[in-house]
């Protein structure tokens, strides 16, 4: 035999093989998401095996050049590496539209801090998909293909295996393949993100017109009122809500101060809950109107306030930045290429204060807060918990990992002692709030959860720290506002919905917008039905939003609603 015929012999053998095994890598996240998605229903199951399958065979099947049939599927091989990363990461669900969303969003520190503790993963689907693509350029440069009885036989099982699938679907009435079928819902779920990010460029264009007919008549002509955004701060860390570490030993002998410790979220994603937190919008008004409105600051403007925003974050192009470009001053402290800790906004805020003697202000500061990587959160003064953690996303690693994570809310707990100590000694009726976006996973049962923005939630990743603080001078002018806060201070709290609510009614704003019911300082407060914002933009019921068992369990531990 010559050795041409060895090669060419070999190479139909690999030809052959690549009929089945390229299908069946393909059918690779169908098979793992039958096991992780435990609301689907057995017919559900069925279809999501067999009818990708049975199709991928018959394609496989229906042409001799196999090489040139696998490259054609590189685009879906893309997709099912990302599948299988996001499973190692979270556990559960399908590439959701907000991840395509947050990798717009999301910046380069961001992005390499996350890739950097994912390199497992990435192993892992790099050694799954690169063989077969390696090979298929192989094949397609040699010219070799797959024998035609190989090719029948896939050609054959697939079409049963397809027909089967019809069949199944036929029998479930509810199937719906845009949120059920691999690759089918994530390829959905890419054109829907697309479609949402053409709706953010067109912001400023579709809210122009958007008017919040604010106004104040309040007497306090030179009050101050300080909107402060925390990035991934979870209530259960902090001290104010029980926890038993010192993670907040300044605020906890701060006078004036209300902490709100049954506050949820009603999204564990920055681009979603940041717009409800600066917006009088809620979960079940978002989708439909997020676009077309204006943010907290311009409510404020259009009352006489001069208006500001700090950021520590970097511009991303979002929602976020145009409602804090609605300001009258405005400093991302970022745009120097540096990264800088949540603490450097306050000499930002001092000069604003300074500035304005004798005008109502109003200043949102957009922290860095808690987010990975936690010890890069905080000078080395605040390494009060040691050993600090690796910044390697493992289990075995928590326990430094959560040291740093309280030393991060250490840190902030200093950040917002400091802001309140410039409004107490500017001496004028003043208000704070902090509330954060949303908490984070770190490895907290047996599910094995890091990070957050995952597409279903978890408890840790929506109970969420919210505090108001008012100054000496405010609390004598304004004692019912601080009574309804104390009053309410045990009751459950969306912070989605109360924060825009509370925080211009302890202005004296007024708007058209305002609901007493969401403003945690008035007696007519009423704790809200719970929801979530889901991938979709649906606002669901808690229970529906995919919380598990151990959530629930955290949630009546801590007499939260759900």
């Amino acid at each position: 035999m010559k050795r041409s015929d060895k090669i060419s012999f070999k190479g139909g053998f690999v030809a052959d093989v690549m009929v089945w095994l390229v299908p069946l890598l393909l059918l690779g996240p169908n098979i793992i998401l039958d096991f992780t998605e435990i609301h689907y229903t057995f017919c559900e199951r069925a279809i999501n095996i067999l009818l990708p399958g049975g199709v991928y065979l018959m394609l496989f099947g229906a042409g001799r050049r196999v090489g040139a049939t696998t490259l054609w599927f590189l685009p879906i091989m893309i997709l099912c590496a990302f599948q299988i990363v996001l499973l190692f990461l979270y556990g559960e669900s399908i590439i959701a539209i907000d991840m395509f969303l947050n990798v717009l969003t999301t910046n380069y520190h961001e992005a390499t801090e996350l890739l950097r503790n994912l390199s497992e993963a990435i192993i892992v689907v790099c050694a799954l998909y690169l063989p077969p693509i390696i090979a298929a350029v192989v094949l397609c440069v040699k010219g070799i293909h797959a024998d035609k009885r190989m090719r029948r036989l896939a050609l054959g099982v697939g079409g049963v295996l397809a027909l089967a699938g019809v069949v199944f679907w036929l029998c479930c009435d509810t199937y719906r393949p845009t949120r059920r079928l691999f690759p089918v819902n994530v390829i959905s779920n890419m054109a829907m993100a697309v479609d949402r990010a053409e709706e953010t460029e067109a912001y400023r264009e579709q809210s122009a017109d958007f008017s919040f007919d604010a106004k104040c008549e309040s007497p306090d002509s030179a009050c101050v009122f300080v909107l402060v955004i925390g990035e991934t701060s979870r209530a259960d860390n902090w001290q104010l809500n029980g926890y038993g570490r010192d993670t907040n030993p300044l605020l906890s002998q701060r006078r004036g101060l209300v902490s709100f410790s049954k506050a949820l979220s009603e999204s564990n994603t920055t681009h979603k809950s940041v717009p409800l937190l600066m917006s009088h919008l809620e979960a079940a008004s978002f989708g439909d109107s997020i676009s077309c409105v204006k943010g907290v600051i311009d409510t404020f403007k259009e009352a006489g306030f001069a208006t500001a925003w700090f950021s520590n974050q970097k511009r991303n192009g979002a929602l976020i930045d145009f409602f804090g470009e609605q300001a009258d001053t405005i400093k991302f402290i970022t745009d120097d290429g540096a990264e800088h800790y949540d603490g450097e906004l306050c000499p930002y805020l001092e000069g604003f204060l300074s500035s304005n003697p004798n005008r109502r202000l109003f200043a949102v500061l957009h922290t860095y807060g808690c987010h990975f990587n936690y010890k890069e959160r905080y000078p080395s003064a605040f390494r009060h918990f040691t050993p600090e953690g690796s910044s390697e996303a493992e289990a075995s690693n928590r326990e430094g990992l959560i040291n740093s994570y309280d030393n991060a809310i250490r840190y902030t707990d200093m950040t917002l002692d400091s802001i309140a100590g410039i409004l107490a000694s500017s001496g004028r009726p003043a208000a704070m709030i902090y509330l954060a976006d949303h908490g984070e996973d770190i490895f907290d049962d047996e599910r094995g959860r890091f990070l957050h923005a995952s597409p279903t939630p978890t408890y840790w990743q929506i109970h969420v720290p919210m505090i108001v603080w008012l100054s000496d001078a405010y609390r004598s002018e304004h004692g019912d506002k601080y009574a309804g806060l104390v009053a309410n201070t045990g009751k459950n709290v969306s912070s989605s919905q109360s924060a825009f609510h509370t925080i211009v009614s302890l202005a004296g704003v007024e708007t058209r917008y305002f609901r007493e019911d969401a403003d945690l300082s008035s007696s007519g407060y009423k704790e809200p039905g719970r929801v979530f914002l889901n991938d979709y933009n649906e606002a669901v019921e808690l229970r529906e939003s995919g919380l598990r068992q151990p959530d629930y369990d955290e949630l009546k531990a801590h007499r939260i609603s759900y």
